[in-house]
């Protein structure tokens, strides 16, 4: 690195290697020290922010380097009282740091912190004589207005309604339940427990008026005022107090009067259940039984082996061999997959011009 520096003659200001070589102060920060130090004598009466902006300095940058300044002892800062009891913020700078110490005894000799404030009444001229003060002719803004507003009065009706004890009943725990939902849907319908066990009774009348907690819930919270909600409790009173529902009139069904002596009437009689009868099966083999649902002659097994038979014979017939002789064989072969239909497939590669591949 080349190295070449002149020393000005004018117009310049000494600066500590301490302080440029200060390994907590950032680039700004030195900039801010040699600028405040090199200031004329009267160039003091801004604020250290100002000088800042004048450097290009601002926002969180200006922020960063005089909380490097005042962590570092070169900046200090005191508010005092001031002229008619105005509070104004006073600033020391110094180029190197300086303990609390030294700090205040500066303060105190440049008198800064003891209290000038003077009385307006010791002033010349005094404006106006002292008069009464009126009380109670103004009202506040929501109540003096003759409007009526959806959010509940100041003061809310009920405050010393009884607050249920002990364990609560399904329909009270359905109740606290929905309202302590309502924090879900705006933020001031929030209710603590308390709050909502003082709302129980008007919330468990709804229920009982064959509200479900859903519709509760949404007449609660919808068309909420646009200044939000100023007490959650008055609020949710005075609209289960408003909406309540109407009571469901309960007609009882009419019931038929008998007289005393007529006694009630005999159950019908019990229709027993068909079954059906057994028949003798009439198929060859061994002698034997079935229940006959529509008349059926045969047993389900005989009639599926005399239909397989039929085939059979329909079959042979077709291909020109001749198994009318052993029927029942043909039917027993049947049954086996090796059986009768390779015996069919070979009587037809011998009997059939072209061999299988006819078939």
């Amino acid at each position: 690195m080349l190295w070449h520096a002149i020393a000005p003659s004018r117009r310049y200001t000494k600066a500590s290697h301490d302080v440029v070589r200060h390994p907590r102060l950032c680039s700004d920060a030195k900039v801010l020290i040699l600028y405040v130090q090199g200031l004329p004598d009267g160039g003091t009466d801004l604020a250290l922010s100002e000088h800042a902006r004048k450097l290009g300095i601002k926002g969180r940058a200006f922020q960063r380097a005089k909380e490097q300044l005042v962590m570092c002892g070169f900046v200090h800062e005191r508010r005092v009282c001031g002229e008619r009891g105005r509070w104004v913020t006073q600033q020391l700078f110094a180029n190197m740091p300086m303990a609390e110490g030294d700090v205040l005894a500066l303060w105190r000799d440049a008198g800064i912190g003891v209290s000038v404030a003077s009385s307006p009444s010791a002033r010349f001229p005094t404006v106006g004589q002292p008069g009464p003060r009126p009380v109670g002719h103004q009202l506040p803004v929501d109540e003096e207005r003759e409007k009526n507003f959806p959010h509940p009065p100041t003061e809310t009706p009920g405050a010393d309604a009884e607050v249920p004890v002990g364990p609560l009943t399904a329909e009270e725990a359905e109740a606290e339940r929905v309202l302590l939902s309502l924090r879900h849907a705006s933020r001031g319908l929030r209710l603590g427990v308390a709050e909502a066990r003082s709302l129980l009774a008007q919330t468990v009348e709804w229920l009982r008026r064959g509200v479900s907690g859903g519709e509760l819930r949404h007449a609660l919270s919808s068309n909420l005022p646009q200044d939000g909600v100023r007490c959650a409790v008055g609020f949710l009173r005075h609209r289960l107090e408003q909406k309540m529902p109407e009571a469901a009139v309960s007609v009882p069904d009419a019931e038929p009067v008998r007289p005393p002596s007529d006694p009630p009437p005999p159950p019908p009689p019990a229709v027993p259940r068909y079954v059906a009868p057994l028949v003798t099966c009439a198929g060859p083999g061994t002698e034997h039984v079935f229940r006959a649902t529509a008349g059926e002659t045969e047993c389900p097994d005989c009639q599926q082996a005399a239909a397989w038979a039929r085939w059979a014979e329909r079959r042979a017939a077709d291909l020109g061999v001749d198994l009318a002789d052993d029927a029942a064989a043909a039917v027993e072969a049947g049954r086996d997959p090796d059986g009768w239909r390779g015996r069919l497939a070979a009587a037809a590669a011998v009997g059939v011009p072209g061999g299988p591949g006819a078939l």
